[in-house]
């Protein structure tokens, strides 16, 4: 009853403002949209058409096509970049069909600009020209906010969910990253999102939790370092549809939001498939134009779960054939990135099929290469980095698009609470093939 009486106030609202500009109600063809844009009625924002108008003054909200958010966590050395990123977005901004929304979180020490504030905001992204000064509407300053607490993402997902709601969504999380990493002298499970102000950063499972606390996306993206690993990605696969992330590090401009954005905004009914390819060409066309190394791809969430057999099947079938020091051998020579434990699947399997003489390990390779490059990985790019006066060049093309660890020694700790270690038996080959 309570919302009948409020909808019935609001079409009372809505007839007499309509009635005060001088809509003429009588006739056949009266039609409350069209004189709703043939009246003089100011409106407020966002509603940017008929229909939107309408929608608001009946109280509805109407989704967009896309909500994309964005924890821009500048507590740390990246705080300049992430004043660049927010202006690229800027560049492109929301519309009626696109949300552009970003909690972004500053300290002290690193830069200046833009009044030098220094606690967590959140913001509605809309266009301007200028690249230097953020221009978007701040919706709230939370004040201090731990943004490794891998709970603040949860609250910041949640709210824009409900805030601005469309039919689809994407998450990314913006920072530095790292994967997977061996610990040294505690038990952790590397992860993103690091916040030099608490000390905290939210780890691999962590990562799990967020999508699952803020009911999934259709597309999650890490514009981190290092992400694109199997023990990710399995640990995210049952909430989202597609992920987006780097075998490699990452240069410091990260994404270029313009030119991700910028195609999104022009087709907003895109898939979340075609937005996550458009994601990986954004980025790789950037550091294929600046001549810088880089690794990019889109991985297809419901396919993660299938990798896994498939890896045990060929570890299985390496272990059977007693291969291990073609196994050492491949492993040492796979493509690597910048944590050197991180490997290349696929181009691991490639070193064992060169020199195995066994049938099952070929026939148990080849399916696993196969999956990843027709089922898995659905766009990868690389480009090579010629190297400078402190980094000899690299060619990334063996890298086809996920990674996974592989350390030459004892596992590290907290490795065994991830869900890839429990369901896999990753964790039993690498102790097999790291025995003398």
């Amino acid at each position: 009853m309570i919302r009948k009486l409020s909808i019935s106030a609001v079409a009372v609202s809505l007839f007499a403002s309509l009635a005060s500009a001088g809509v003429n109600f009588n006739g056949d063809s009266f039609n409350i949209k069209e004189e709703i844009g043939k009246a003089d009625m100011s409106v407020p924002e966002p509603a940017q058409d008929k229909n939107a108008v309408l929608d608001w003054l009946l109280g509805k909200k109407t989704p967009a096509e896309w909500t994309i958010m964005v924890y821009v966590n500048g507590k740390n050395n990246l705080e300049p970049f992430a004043i660049k990123d927010i202006n690229e977005m800027e560049q492109v901004g929301s519309n009626a069909k696109l949300n552009i929304i970003v909690e972004m979180g500053r300290m002290d020490g690193y830069d200046a600009s833009n009044g030098d504030w220094k606690t967590t905001r959140r913001y509605y992204v809309t266009k301007d020209t200028d690249t230097q000064n953020i221009g978007s509407k701040m919706l709230a300053d939370l004040g201090d906010v731990d943004m490794g607490d891998y709970k603040s993402v949860v609250d910041f997902g949640t709210w824009a969910k409900k805030a601005y709601p469309a039919k689809k969504y994407m998450l990314i999380i913006w920072n530095h990253g790292s994967g997977w990493e061996k610990g040294l002298n505690q038990s952790i499970t590397k992860g993103i999102s690091y916040d030099e102000v608490t000390g905290s950063h939210v780890n691999t499972p962590q990562l799990g939790q967020i999508l699952k606390g803020i009911g999934g996306v259709d597309v999650y993206g890490s514009d981190a370092c290092l992400m694109q690993m199997a023990e990710v990605d399995y640990e995210i696969k049952d909430s989202v549809k597609f992920i987006v992330g780097s075998e490699e590090t990452e240069p410091g401009d990260g994404y270029t939001y313009n030119t991700f954005l910028g195609p999104v905004a022009a087709n907003p009914a895109m898939g979340p498939e075609e937005l996550g390819k458009a994601a990986v060409a954004a980025y790789a066309d950037h550091y294929q134009q600046n001549n810088e190394g880089a690794t990019q791809s889109l991985v297809k969430a419901d396919s993660v779960a299938g990798l896994l057999p498939l890896m045990d099947s060929f570890a299985a079938a390496v272990t059977a054939a007693g291969e291990k020091d073609l196994a050492k051998s491949a492993r040492d020579g796979a493509m690597k990135y910048a944590i050197a434990e991180n490997k290349d699947i696929s181009d691991f399997a490639r070193l064992v099929l060169a020199g195995t003489k066994s049938d099952d390990v070929k026939k148990a390779g080849q399916a696993l290469m196969n999956y990843i490059s027709s089922e898995l990985v659905l766009k990868n790019r690389t480009s090579d980095s010629p190297g400078n006066g402190w980094s000899d060049p690299v060619a990334y093309s063996p890298s086809k698009g996920i990674s996974v660890y592989m350390p030459s020694g004892t596992l590290g700790d907290g490795y065994a609470d991830l869900q890839w270690a429990k369901a896999s038996q990753w964790d039993e080959f690498i102790n097999w093939m790291n025995q003398p």
